[in-house]
């Protein structure tokens, strides 16, 4: 049995600085506030990941994410083409904002960032006021979770859920780097 809970009591669950599992475009996303460094930390820990690593913001607009992306160190044509992207399945890696915290950047000095096309994502991050981290909803080694049985499997029947189905891609979002070009992850 899954915990599976609606928009508001997911939103709810965000400005209290908890975590929680949603559904994306291939899988499910594990996701928190990105400025509450406990939050993190505690996605960081649930997942066994590397603080090291980094992580990926997803969004609902390209605005929601101008406070941790330094846009100054890109071209307008870069900046295009990350926004006739979007919304959609492909992360971009761009230069942070110097106010962006180390626990959402890791050993980089840039930021993954995404605009979804997950309608139930996008609301989230609407009705939340601004992006999330997503990571993918799996603990380290094993693999991504697509169900919210899955989910419940690997973090237990308790972890809060937002209610839904994930897209239909097959594969999870593809990484580029904005000032290259260069694909990191084939999406």
């Amino acid at each position: 049995m899954a915990n599976l809970l609606t928009l508001t009591e997911s939103n709810e669950l965000l400005n209290k600085g908890e975590v929680l599992a949603y559904p994306t475009e291939a899988v499910f996303g594990l996701g928190c506030d990105p400025d509450c460094e406990l939050a993190v930390l505690k996605l960081l820990a649930l997942k066994q990941r590397a603080i090291e690593k980094g992580l990926i913001l997803i969004a609902s607009q390209y605005q929601q994410l101008l406070p941790y992306i330094d846009t100054s160190a890109i071209t307008n044509e870069q900046k295009h083409q990350a926004l006739a992207s979007w919304p959609g399945p492909i992360t971009w890696i761009f230069p942070k904002s110097v106010t962006t915290p180390y626990f959402l950047t890791g050993k980089f000095d840039s930021i993954a960032v995404r605009v979804t096309n997950h309608p139930l994502v996008s609301e989230l991050c609407d009705l939340f006021g601004k992006p999330l981290v997503s990571t993918s909803a799996n603990l380290s080694a094993h693999v991504p979770c697509k169900t919210a049985s899955e989910v419940a499997k690997q973090f237990g029947e308790h972890f809060p859920i937002l209610q839904g189905e994930t897209g239909q891609r097959s594969l999870p979002s593809e990484i580029r780097d904005i000032k290259t070009g260069q694909i990191i992850r084939k999406g």
